[in-house]
Protein backbone atom coordinates (compact mmCIF):
# COMPACT_ATOMS: atom_id res chain seq x y z
CA UNK A 1 0.00 0.00 0.00
CA UNK A 2 1.07 3.40 -0.70
CA UNK A 3 2.33 6.21 1.68
CA UNK A 4 -0.35 8.67 2.28
CA UNK A 5 1.93 11.89 2.41
CA UNK A 6 4.78 10.68 -0.02
CA UNK A 7 5.29 9.09 -3.43
CA UNK A 8 6.78 5.62 -2.14
CA UNK A 9 5.49 2.36 -1.49
CA UNK A 10 5.71 1.54 3.00
CA UNK A 11 6.78 -1.47 4.08
CA UNK A 12 4.73 -4.84 5.11
CA UNK A 13 4.04 -5.66 8.87
CA UNK A 14 5.63 -8.25 10.41
CA UNK A 15 3.60 -11.71 10.23
CA UNK A 16 2.11 -12.68 12.89
CA UNK A 17 2.19 -16.15 14.22
CA UNK A 18 -0.34 -18.42 12.23
CA UNK A 19 -1.93 -20.66 14.80
CA UNK A 20 -4.49 -18.62 17.34
CA UNK A 21 -4.07 -21.57 20.13
CA UNK A 22 -2.17 -20.78 23.19
CA UNK A 23 1.66 -21.98 23.09
CA UNK A 24 3.07 -25.10 24.93
CA UNK A 25 6.10 -22.57 26.41
CA UNK A 26 3.56 -20.50 28.16
CA UNK A 27 3.53 -21.56 31.63
CA UNK A 28 1.48 -18.41 33.11
CA UNK A 29 -1.78 -18.76 34.33
CA UNK A 30 -4.58 -16.74 32.91
CA UNK A 31 -5.49 -14.60 36.06
CA UNK A 32 -1.76 -14.17 36.53
CA UNK A 33 -1.71 -12.67 32.70
CA UNK A 34 -4.35 -10.40 33.30
CA UNK A 35 -3.44 -9.00 36.68
CA UNK A 36 0.03 -8.07 34.90
CA UNK A 37 -1.86 -6.59 31.77
CA UNK A 38 -3.72 -4.44 34.44
CA UNK A 39 -1.00 -3.54 36.69
CA UNK A 40 1.00 -2.03 33.39
CA UNK A 41 -2.40 -0.32 32.19
CA UNK A 42 -2.63 1.84 36.16
CA UNK A 43 1.28 2.28 35.50
CA UNK A 44 0.68 4.20 32.51
CA UNK A 45 1.92 1.94 29.87
CA UNK A 46 1.10 2.24 26.19
CA UNK A 47 -1.09 -0.78 24.69
CA UNK A 48 1.94 -1.53 22.19
CA UNK A 49 4.00 -1.31 25.26
CA UNK A 50 2.54 -3.62 26.84
CA UNK A 51 2.40 -6.08 23.91
CA UNK A 52 6.20 -5.32 23.97
CA UNK A 53 6.95 -6.45 27.82
CA UNK A 54 4.41 -9.40 27.40
CA UNK A 55 6.76 -10.50 24.40
CA UNK A 56 9.85 -10.17 25.65
CA UNK A 57 10.15 -10.43 28.92
CA UNK A 58 7.19 -12.77 29.73
CA UNK A 59 7.39 -14.95 26.60
CA UNK A 60 4.12 -14.40 25.44
CA UNK A 61 3.29 -14.38 21.44
CA UNK A 62 0.07 -12.62 21.47
CA UNK A 63 -2.37 -11.76 23.99
CA UNK A 64 -4.92 -12.91 21.90
CA UNK A 65 -3.68 -16.73 21.80
CA UNK A 66 -3.80 -16.44 25.58
CA UNK A 67 -6.81 -14.63 26.57
CA UNK A 68 -8.59 -15.39 23.29
CA UNK A 69 -9.29 -11.27 22.84
CA UNK A 70 -7.30 -8.40 21.56
CA UNK A 71 -5.77 -6.15 24.51
CA UNK A 72 -7.75 -3.42 23.58
CA UNK A 73 -11.63 -5.64 23.92
CA UNK A 74 -9.62 -6.79 27.13
CA UNK A 75 -9.03 -3.72 28.82
CA UNK A 76 -12.34 -2.55 27.84
CA UNK A 77 -14.17 -5.10 29.64
CA UNK A 78 -12.47 -4.47 32.64
CA UNK A 79 -13.43 -0.72 32.33
CA UNK A 80 -10.03 0.71 31.81
CA UNK A 81 -9.83 1.53 28.26
CA UNK A 82 -7.40 4.39 27.34
CA UNK A 83 -8.85 7.63 27.06
CA UNK A 84 -7.14 8.20 23.73
CA UNK A 85 -6.79 6.23 20.64
CA UNK A 86 -2.99 5.18 20.44
CA UNK A 87 -1.96 6.15 17.39
CA UNK A 88 -3.95 9.31 18.21
CA UNK A 89 -2.01 9.85 20.91
CA UNK A 90 1.39 9.46 19.13
CA UNK A 91 0.42 11.54 16.28
CA UNK A 92 -0.03 14.49 19.18
CA UNK A 93 3.07 14.36 20.80
CA UNK A 94 4.47 14.47 17.23
CA UNK A 95 2.96 17.28 16.61
CA UNK A 96 4.14 19.08 20.22
CA UNK A 97 7.32 18.09 19.73
CA UNK A 98 7.67 19.43 16.13
CA UNK A 99 5.69 22.92 17.40
CA UNK A 100 8.50 23.20 19.58
CA UNK A 101 11.40 22.66 17.01
CA UNK A 102 9.41 25.44 15.22
CA UNK A 103 9.64 27.68 17.91
CA UNK A 104 13.15 27.80 17.96
CA UNK A 105 13.50 27.07 14.16
CA UNK A 106 11.06 29.71 12.61
CA UNK A 107 12.09 29.69 9.10
CA UNK A 108 12.17 25.97 8.74
CA UNK A 109 9.63 25.71 5.70
CA UNK A 110 9.92 21.82 5.12
CA UNK A 111 9.08 21.31 8.87
CA UNK A 112 6.16 23.46 9.08
CA UNK A 113 4.83 21.71 6.07
CA UNK A 114 5.13 18.56 7.36
CA UNK A 115 3.47 19.92 10.58
CA UNK A 116 0.45 20.85 8.59
CA UNK A 117 0.22 17.01 7.28
CA UNK A 118 0.72 15.60 10.68
CA UNK A 119 -2.46 17.76 11.76
CA UNK A 120 -4.46 16.61 8.98
CA UNK A 121 -3.58 13.01 9.61
CA UNK A 122 -4.96 14.46 13.55
CA UNK A 123 -8.29 15.47 11.83
CA UNK A 124 -8.81 12.65 9.91
CA UNK A 125 -8.59 10.17 12.53
CA UNK A 126 -10.36 12.18 15.08
CA UNK A 127 -13.32 12.44 12.60
CA UNK A 128 -13.06 8.42 12.29
CA UNK A 129 -12.78 7.95 16.14
CA UNK A 130 -15.84 10.29 16.95
CA UNK A 131 -17.64 8.23 14.36
CA UNK A 132 -17.02 5.07 15.79
CA UNK A 133 -17.63 6.18 19.53
CA UNK A 134 -14.14 6.16 20.67
CA UNK A 135 -13.79 9.96 21.15
CA UNK A 136 -16.68 12.36 22.84
CA UNK A 137 -18.06 14.02 19.93
CA UNK A 138 -17.39 17.50 21.62
CA UNK A 139 -13.72 16.25 21.41
CA UNK A 140 -11.24 18.89 19.34
CA UNK A 141 -7.96 19.26 18.61
CA UNK A 142 -5.52 22.29 19.27
CA UNK A 143 -2.25 23.46 20.31
CA UNK A 144 -3.60 23.26 24.54
CA UNK A 145 -4.88 19.93 23.89
CA UNK A 146 -1.45 19.03 22.45
CA UNK A 147 0.30 19.82 25.10
CA UNK A 148 -2.47 18.44 28.18
CA UNK A 149 -1.95 14.91 26.67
Amino acid sequence: MARMHARRKGKSHSTRPPVLARPDWVKMDREEIEKLILDMTREGKSLSEIGMILRDQYGIPTVRQVLGKKLLRFLEEKGVPPEIPEDLRNLLERAQRLREHLRVHRKDWKNKHALELIEAKIHRLAKYYKRVGRLPQDWKYSTAVAKIE
